[in-house]
């Protein structure tokens, strides 16, 4: 069945390929099967000749040029078929072979070359201005290097928003803010770096002078860069807003330069604001004005400036200036005289008389022309009526008037404007106006000229303010006579990246002999010393610019006496530098930068991809470089630790991690605070310690220092370096120490100028003095490293005495060796230490916070979350604003502007800068305290919820391993004692 029905389908197949329905063949005739093979054969052989063909090539290609293949063996791989790239294209074009789709259509397959440039651009040259004028300026200015007598280096240094920058414009005649080189500084709206500038002013007599400034910052948090300007300088500018006088910044300045001796003037800045914004009368503005100045003269007397007595700081002493940085303009007492003598006949007007009587509650009576010390019916001020009368005319006339009735007013005071100025906005015909009026800064440039001296005569005051050498060197002659001819001897403080980032140039004031292009230099580092040469280079200078804010003018050479900026010898200074030249022998170096505050907010840092380690290492190096108070290092746990003043710097830190130095994206841990380890209590038996070898025994105890006494330590009141009469006189005196505890001092730890003394109490009839003499310096040196890194969480220790009571020394010299001697000093420090109560000291901000009076309780309410109590709050006098001083430890003060601004809708503004320690509340080896994780620790649980996530961010056990700083014996007498103990209480 299943072959009938399926049947039909077999024949139709076989009918479609030339079969008929009984299965015989009706197609085209089949062709013979011999002649199909005779074809195969034909191209078999075809192919075996092509096969033929090609081994022959390839036995041509192993063949040598002598057609013999002995010794010649190639590879398949080396094999070469086709023509590469390089001969199809030529050398010079570079061939990128890529997948399809592997890049977007919007990245070029090769790159652009990238610019980098983060400076702004320099200043654009003046219509009708030829290089023949620049370069006569400049040729002008090379003259006044020479002699340093026509030479002045000053810093303007202030608060934030004082007009410090604009003050400098003013002086250069330049834009605003021209003095602000870098992009991120205008993007901010601060200053980051100080900026040198060399500018040429004419004093009141027409001659020129040299005036080497330097335009600091004046964000608290930046305090670094303004102690660096001021180390290389022979007097200080202190800049105050007229409406909101001395503040945080301000104050910290100023006793900086008090206590390191520099001559300070003052410029009250921003007097238009109290006739424009306050609107005070003529009266009320001298109020003002002279609150101003007694509030800079209370901080001056409240500094500690040593033995030498501070000079009042007042508008008839010469030492005082009124300006206006805005509006371009800048008076002294003095220079109104002098404006007033020109205007009458001469003789008429004595200005050293008038200027006498131009300033305190002297009255003028117009009636009789006389002037009164008593005041008589309505006689006004003589300061008010000669100069502040007219000033508050001047401005009222040109803001109120009417442009066509400003004539009058401008032919008095003999000002020229075009008929395009009278069309202008109030301010910029004000500043037009009134800087035409006043003319060119010469009361400033008098005032700098009256009160700062010329490096030669500063040089016998600077020279031992600076450096370490005996003044009794010829060398250190050399200096104090500013002499160009002696050996090279440059003082370097900064560091300032190119314009892209590459390098550095180094500011650095030639102190004595010349510098020119080309030089060999030898470059010695804070560490060098005659006896340890390690920190030493030999480089050479490749270029010397004179700087000009973001310019930066060519020169050939730098005399004694001036600044310069140096290129090509970056590469080993970290912070400061001595320059010297390599055939100068006996050299010692400058002080480094004694600085007006501490780092203590830190943060971890590493990079997004891992294989940018090297890069980000790099960028750390150049970020230490350029930032005087930035401290890097590697924990034990790898981890690269940046540490900063507060979140602003911290903030351009990063900023210029990624952006400038490194070029690469890297992930920031939570900030933190650096913390140091102390005790409150003696210890309560006497420590010891063995050393290794069994042959040494040393025996200490611990304690508290007496109150000041580490902050004079730090503040160098008292040091190593001073006589040993010095010495003992300093701690009986003010300390009450006996003669022998005085005479007993070994030490300072750690750095030899650290907040910690080791003592040596031991007795000459109980020991041998001879033997542990011997082992002095590694004691000592026990001591160092113990005092740097404390047993609580490696953190250093601070305000503790040491005390060695008793020691054991070998007879033998091999056996009280350095190896032996160094960690049983540390480890019985650290017993003593464990043994005297310790705890944890945090640090404390003080922050200042300006604020309207309806902002208070708000600021109070922030406060008060994050630990931080105020201790005063007071009104601005002559203002609307309160001041509210307050202390708040730094590890609550993250985001605590931020909090403050949010809660006042952006009316308060904070500055915080460190001021002191704290002890932590609470016992950081009390394990009886259970830490809940993600919860607050109460206040009696802090010291040791700060010790167990400090040792374990830094990969530590979470508690103090006892075993680690006893000793078998030591364990066994503490035994010995807690069951002395028990046995006393159960009596």
């Amino acid at each position: 069945w299943i072959l009938f029905e399926s049947f039909p389908v077999f024949v139709d197949l076989m009918a479609d390929e030339g079969y008929d329905e009984f299965g015989n063949f009706i197609g085209e005739a089949v062709p013979d099967m011999n002649e199909d093979e005779e074809e195969e054969d034909e191209e078999d052989a075809e192919e075996s000749e092509e096969e033929d063909d090609d081994k022959g090539e390839a036995q041509r290609m192993l063949t040598g040029p002598s057609g013999s293949t002995a010794g010649a063996v190639i590879l398949h791989e080396d094999k070469k078929y086709y023509a590469d790239a390089n001969e199809l294209y030529g050398n010079d074009v570079e061939v990128r072979v890529e997948d399809e789709d592997k890049q977007a259509l919007d990245e070029p397959i090769i790159q652009p070359e990238r610019i980098k440039n983060f400076d702004l651009p320099k200043r654009k040259r003046k219509s009708g201005a030829s290089e023949t004028v620049e370069d006569r300026h400049k040729e002008f200015m090379c003259g006044l290097m020479e002699n340093p007598e026509f030479v002045r280096n000053v810093a303007l240094v202030g608060h934030l928003h004082h007009g410090k920058t604009t003050f400098m414009d003013y002086l250069q005649g330049t834009e605003n803010k021209y003095a602000d080189t870098r992009i991120d500084e205008q993007q901010r709206g601060l200053s980051i770096k100080s900026t040198p500038v060399s500018v040429v002013l004419q004093s009141s007599k027409h001659k020129s002078y040299l005036f080497n400034t330097m335009d600091t910052p004046g964000h608290v948090n930046f305090v670094d860069e303004a102690a660096a300007s001021l180390q290389i300088c022979d007097g200080a500018c202190i800049v105050v807003d007229a409406l909101e006088g001395v503040m945080v910044n301000t104050e910290k300045v100023i006793t900086h330069c008090v206590t390191e001796q520099i001559p300070i003037m003052l410029v009250i800045n921003k007097v238009d604001r109290l006739i424009l914004e306050l609107k005070l009368p003529p009266d009320d503005c001298y109020i003002k004005l002279r609150h101003t100045i007694e509030e800079v003269n209370n901080v001056i007397a409240a500094s500690p400036y040593g033995n030498k007595l501070p000079p009042k700081l007042s508008p008839e002493q010469g030492n005082v200036a009124f300006a206006s940085s805005l509006h371009r303009w800048c008076f002294t007492v003095e220079s109104f005289a002098r404006m007033y003598s020109e205007t009458y006949p001469p003789g008429t007007i004595s200005t050293e008389g008038f200027v006498r009587r131009l300033w305190g509650d002297i009255y003028y009576s117009e009636a009789t022309n006389s002037f009164s010390r008593k005041k008589h019916g309505e006689n006004p001020r003589s300061f008010v009526h000669f100069i502040l009368d007219p000033l508050y005319k001047i401005y009222a006339q040109t803001a109120g008037e009417e442009p066509q009735n400003l004539d009058p007013l401008l032919n008095e005071l003999g000002v020229s404007l075009s008929r395009k100025q009278y069309g202008w906005d109030v301010n910029p015909l004000i500043t037009s106006v009134i800087s035409q009026f006043f003319g060119a800064p010469t009361a400033w440039a008098d005032m700098v000229l009256q009160n700062v001296p010329s490096p030669i005569k500063a040089a016998p005051h600077y020279i031992p303010l600076v450096y370490t050498g005996q003044m009794t060197d010829e060398i250190a002659l050399q200096m104090m006579d500013c002499d160009p001819q002696a050996p090279l001897m440059i003082y370097v403080t900064k560091l300032y990246h190119k314009p892209d980032a590459s390098g550095f140039d180094v500011l650095g004031r030639v102190l004595s002999g010349t510098i020119t292009n080309d030089m060999k230099v030898k470059v010695l580092g804070e560490a060098y010393s005659m006896e340890d040469e390690e920190d030493m280079a030999l480089m050479e200078v490749t270029n010397l610019f004179l700087p000009l804010a973001r310019e930066r003018s060519a020169i050939t050479e730098a005399r004694a006496g001036n600044w310069v900026l140096i290129e090509g010898i970056h590469q080993p200074i970290l912070k400061t530098a001595t320059v010297t030249t390599p055939d100068v022998d006996g050299v010692s170096i400058f002080k480094p930068i004694k600085q007006i505050t501490l780092s203590v907010m830190k943060v971890a840092v590493e990079p997004l991809q891992p294989q940018e380690l090297p890069r980000m290492v790099e960028g750390i190096r150049s970020i230490n470089k350029t930032y005087p108070l930035c401290i890097t290092k590697v924990e034990e746990s790898g981890e690269h630790i940046v540490v900063g003043t507060g979140e602003c710097y911290m903030d351009s830190i990063l900023h210029d991690l990624r952006k400038m130095y490194a070029d690469i994206e890297v992930k920031v841990s939570d900030p933190v605070t650096s913390f140091c380890e102390t005790v409150v209590e003696s210890s309560s038996i006497k420590c010891f310690a063995e050393t290794p070898n069994k042959k040494n025994k040393l025996t200490m105890v611990s304690e508290p220092l007496e109150k000041g006494l580490a902050e004079d330590i730090e503040a160098k009141r008292v040091g190593l370096d001073q006589s040993r009469k010095t010495i003992e006189n300093f701690f009986t005196t003010k300390y009450d120490w006996d003669l022998l505890a005085a005479r007993s001092v070994w030490a300072f730890g750690p750095n030899n100028d650290g907040a910690n003394i080791l003592l040596d109490d031991t007795l000459a009839a109980e020991i041998d003095k001879t033997l542990f003499s011997s082992v002095k310096d590694s004691i000592i040196q026990g001591f160092q490293w113990g005092t740097r890194e404390g047993p609580l969480c490696d953190e250093p220790i601070r305000n503790v005495k040491f005390r060695i009571l008793d020691a054991a020394i070998a007879s033998e010299p091999i056996a009280r060796g350095s190896g032996q001697i160094i960690p049983t000093s540390r480890r019985v420090a650290y017993s003593a230490f464990l043994m005297a109560t310790p705890r944890l000291m945090e640090p404390v901000y003080y922050s200042e916070i300006q604020t309207p009076v309806d902002c208070i309780a708000a600021i109070y309410t922030v406060l008060s979350r994050r630990r931080g109590h105020v201790t005063q709050d007071l009104p601005k006098p002559g203002s609307p604003l309160y001041t509210v001083k307050a202390f708040v430890p730094v590890m609550d003060s993250f985001g605590l502007e931020s909090d403050i601004r949010a809660h006042t809708q952006g009316q308060a503004f904070l500055q915080s800068v460190f001021d002191h320690w704290s002890i932590v509340p609470g016992d950081p080896l009390d394990k009886s305290i259970v830490l809940k994780p993600l919860e607050p620790s109460p206040a009696a649980a802090l010291a040791r919820d700060f010790m167990v996530k400090t040792r374990r961010r830094k990969g530590m056990s979470e508690d103090v391993s006892i075993n680690k700083y006893f000793d078998d014996p030591m364990l066994l007498e503490l035994a010995r004692q807690d069951v002395e103990m028990e046995g006393v209480q159960l009596l």
